[in-house]
């Protein structure tokens, strides 16, 4: 086959996207189009739906609808407030302490819900107002916001690992969970560093509610425990084979329920609402998902990847060079399309390319995320960025000039996680997951 009609597959997909087609639908159409160059009409269509069906007939990505519903239950279930007041008593005595509240608690929530957007607007809409009482700057704090709760996504459980799986062949979930734990941690430490660095150039000190006495803290840490202990359940009953990931899924469901329930935070009212939001959202994740397995049908049979592969190689066959390049090209992608989608078209393109180059698959799932949780929180198709703006109702022009040093930072905790194979394998091997 001849892999010019791949070329134009990539040119017919980025040509739709800058013209504002949904993701989901000009990655199907794309794909469409080409394979009616290639194939009848009848059989492509016959193929199309026969990828879609089987894109999405995996036992695995049954964990992704009920980590969203544990997820959309907890951001209803009072968990945020907690999970603050707990930051608060670990961090809150350090230079820009709710700046490093909002850090910490973002990489808990997000851990939690599963979910950066989601932990940007909860962590967001309790922590704003007491920054603004404090003095801090609006830029500043909205900066904070976005460029930590990515951090969520990297740890585990997280459905973005879950779709690595799927469209990878079938990697380890629990290898993945595991695995994510060093990267996410380094993401939430890096912006941590650069937070305290501005807050002690702005003069931004310790809050004026940080010194608590014995039984706050007492109290503080036991109403925050039942909301960590979904983690512990659920990631140890997986890594420990007592369960699969999406019956760990089932159970974080249940335990965010009775946890809600015991909170008397939610009603009948916000159980629709919890549903129905749960059915949107796993709609357009498989609907994605379903597309994505066309394109990378479509690629398969055009040569696509061998196309990109043959080019990156002619550029350079050290491992240093073709890698930064993979980064490069992802960061660019990153700021242009949302997470799943870029996982689902860059990872069968890139992922070949990294294994011949003797580069683990669980070592490539931790480079390619985080590398696309930069692109969550920068412009013009910043998913947190935008979030965190609407949540602080601050300029996305002044928020953009206050998160480039958390962005130049996350670059080079790309490139340690890149280089260093160490801090995406030692979980795992210590576990006893991979070889």
């Amino acid at each position: 086959m001849d892999i010019s009609v791949g070329f134009w597959l990539l040119c017919l997909f980025l040509l739709m996207t800058a013209i504002s087609v949904p993701i989901a639908i000009a990655i199907a159409m794309s794909s469409l189009v080409i394979m009616f160059t290639i194939l009848p009409f009848d059989v492509a269509v016959m193929t199309a739906g026969q990828k879609i069906v089987t894109g999405v007939d995996s036992f695995s990505l049954l964990a992704i609808p009920f980590f969203i519903l544990a997820g959309n239950i907890m951001n209803r279930g009072g968990i945020a407030t907690r999970l603050v007041n707990f930051a608060k008593l670990l961090v809150g005595r350090m230079p820009g302490s709710l700046a490093q509240v909002n850090i910490l608690s973002n990489m808990m929530f997000g851990a939690v819900s599963g979910s950066a957007v989601a932990a940007a607007a909860a962590v967001g809409k309790t922590l704003m107002p007491q920054q603004q009482e404090e003095g801090y700057d609006k830029s500043f704090s909205t900066a904070v916001n976005a460029a930590s709760c990515p951090a969520g996504l990297l740890i585990p459980p997280s459905n973005s690992l879950i779709v690595f799986s799927v469209v990878s062949g079938g990697t380890s979930v629990a290898a993945l969970f595991i695995a994510g734990y060093i990267p996410g941690i380094l993401m939430g430490l890096s912006c941590m560093v650069v937070a305290y660095v501005i807050a002690k150039k702005k003069g931004y000190g310790v809050q004026h509610t940080a010194h608590t006495s014995m039984r706050e803290k007492l109290i503080t840490v036991w109403q925050a425990l039942p909301s960590l202990g979904l983690i512990i359940v659920v990631i140890g009953g997986i890594i420990g084979g007592v369960f699969t990931a999406t019956e760990g899924a089932c159970i974080a469901v249940l335990y965010a329920l009775i946890l809600s329930l015991c909170y008397r935070s939610i009603s009948l009212a916000d159980c629709k609402t919890i549903c129905i939001e749960t059915t949107e959202i796993t709609g357009i994740m498989l609907f994605l998902i379903g597309a994505s397995t066309i394109m990378s049908w479509a690629m398969a049979f055009t040569g696509l990847p061998t196309m990109i592969s043959d080019w990156m190689l002619s550029i350079s066959d050290n491992p240093i060079i073709i890698f930064i390049m993979m980064n490069v090209i992802l960061l660019i992608v990153g700021m242009f399309m949302d997470l799943t989608p870029a996982l689902l078209i860059f990872t069968p393109i890139f992922m070949p390319i990294a294994a011949d180059l003797g580069m683990h698959q669980i070592h490539f799932a931790m480079m390619i995320i985080f590398n696309l949780c930069i692109g969550i929180a920068t412009p013009p198709v910043g998913t947190a960025l935008f979030v965190g703006c609407s949540v602080s109702e601050a300029k996305i022009e002044d928020v953009i000039k206050s998160i480039l040093p958390f962005c130049a930072v996350l670059m080079i905790t790309l490139m340690l996680i890149t280089f260093i194979p160490a801090i995406s394998l030692f979980l795992p091997r210590l576990f006893g997951l991979i070889q």
